[in-house]
């Protein structure tokens, strides 16, 4: 059925003129958040759908409009399942007619979504999936993600620890993730040296063994000795612990986490490693009016996924009031392409070779005076910048794997 025949049979349902049907539509922008409303990745999509909220109102002054157009965030919940959510983003294309979409919660489920992205011709803003992969050899012009990769992570944490002297062992999940993460890691470290990696099943809950194998590689080393760990779900390898590791001079470090799982990094004062966002780092406006609204609303600080969904939520104010509202595709890319953005974990940049948004990463330290079973209490030791991890560009449109320079990527924030 044609568009105009659909637009007449909605204007008798209602009673109104098919030109005023025609014309409210206009005045929407419609965006679609599929995420995981359910399933394994409830909390954090529940925290990026209570960021995107928040920052749709507070970078629209609480009007939730733009150049006259009201915002309508229309809710998929994928469940975590990637055909269930490639489904759900066909379906707000077509049939609720979103202009653009956000998401997934899932990087399976991102993985899913891209192909559907590029055969409807519009934007989906990835937030908080990592995969390398979104942005790197499944990426399509389609895609931005406001998000971190995996890679960002990893480079962040090898920065914040690489200094001569200290060897380094890695303990990480084994699959695409933890794998992934070790190589950047690996790939950053110019001073440090790294002497053994661990790779555990995603399912391990004794981790004797695997630390065994790291103690053995790391106790008659000299000078600093750290267990750097890459984890993500279920499983708590920071048990490696209770094997004293302090009687062999070994430390761990690690990158940050949602503030529930951090709570353990209170029995490690002094432990450092690197995140993308913690409440207490950034002082900026955007910041700021995130965490005092959110201790309004919630009595709690904002989370990781919070202050990502909020993120988007910038990001896509900030294109759409530069296009004044327009929601046509190909001029929405020409924006975001190069577009620097206010967020609470500071400006970012997307990055026009892939659309990766480029962002500082945040060198923390666990406070000596740390209780256990208390909010993580990190110190901030200093911003790691954007131009200071030199994060490679794996898609389609590079012929080679190659690395940007600051001149080639930063937007000053001078030129906006």
């Amino acid at each position: 059925m044609h568009r105009r025949t659909l637009v007449a049979l909605a204007a008798l349902a209602t009673g109104l003129p098919a030109a005023t049907v025609s014309l409210a539509q206009t005045d929407e922008i419609r965006i679609a958040h599929v995420y995981s409303k359910t399933g394994p990745l409830e909390a954090y999509g529940k925290q990026t759908q209570t960021g995107l909220m928040m920052g749709l109102s507070y970078a629209t002054g609480g009007s939730m409009t733009i150049n006259g157009k009201k915002l309508v965030v229309i809710e998929k919940d994928d469940q975590g399942k990637p055909d269930l959510g490639k489904s759900l983003l066909a379906a707000a294309y077509s049939d609720d007619k979103a202009d653009i979409a956000v998401g997934p919660t899932s990087s399976g489920v991102a993985l899913a979504l891209l192909p559907v992205a590029e055969e409807y011709k519009k934007i989906l803003l990835v937030e908080p999936a990592v995969a390398d992969a979104i942005t790197g050899d499944k990426w399509n012009k389609y895609i931005f993600r406001t998000g971190r990769n995996s890679s960002q992570d990893a480079i962040s944490n090898a920065v914040a620890i690489d200094k001569a002297g200290v060897t380094v062992a890695t303990l990480a999940q084994d699959y695409a993730f933890g794998r992934d993460g070790v190589k950047a890691f690996k790939d950053a470290l110019k001073n440090a040296k790294l002497v053994h990696e661990e790779y555990l099943p995603t399912n391990t809950t004794d981790f004797t063994a695997g630390a065994q194998r790291l103690i053995d590689k790391l106790k008659d080393q000299p000078g600093r000795k750290i267990i750097f760990i890459i984890w993500a779900g279920a499983g708590n390898p920071f048990k490696i612990a209770d094997l004293d590791l302090k009687r062999y001079g070994i430390e761990i470090a690690t990158g940050g986490n949602i503030l529930p799982a951090m709570v353990a990094y209170n029995q490690f004062p002094g432990m450092e490693g690197a995140t993308y966002y913690y409440f207490g780092f950034s002082r900026n406006p955007a910041n700021l009016w995130l965490v005092t609204n959110h201790y309004t609303q919630f009595k709690s600080p904002p989370d990781f996924f919070t202050a990502g969904g909020f993120t988007a939520a910038m990001a896509l104010v900030k294109a759409l009031k530069t296009t004044g509202g327009d929601t046509e595709t190909q001029r929405l890319i020409r924006t975001m392409e190069g577009m620097s953005f206010e967020s609470p974990k500071g400006w970012m940049t997307f990055r026009k070779e892939d659309h990766q948004a480029l962002q500082s990463m945040y060198h923390f330290r666990v406070s000596a005076g740390a209780r256990p079973g208390t909010l993580a209490d990190l110190r901030l030791v200093r911003e790691i910048r954007q131009e200071e991890m030199d994060l490679p560009i794996r898609n389609a449109r590079q012929d080679t794997v190659q690395t940007l320079t600051k001149t080639q990527t930063i937007v000053q924030k001078s030129d906006n």
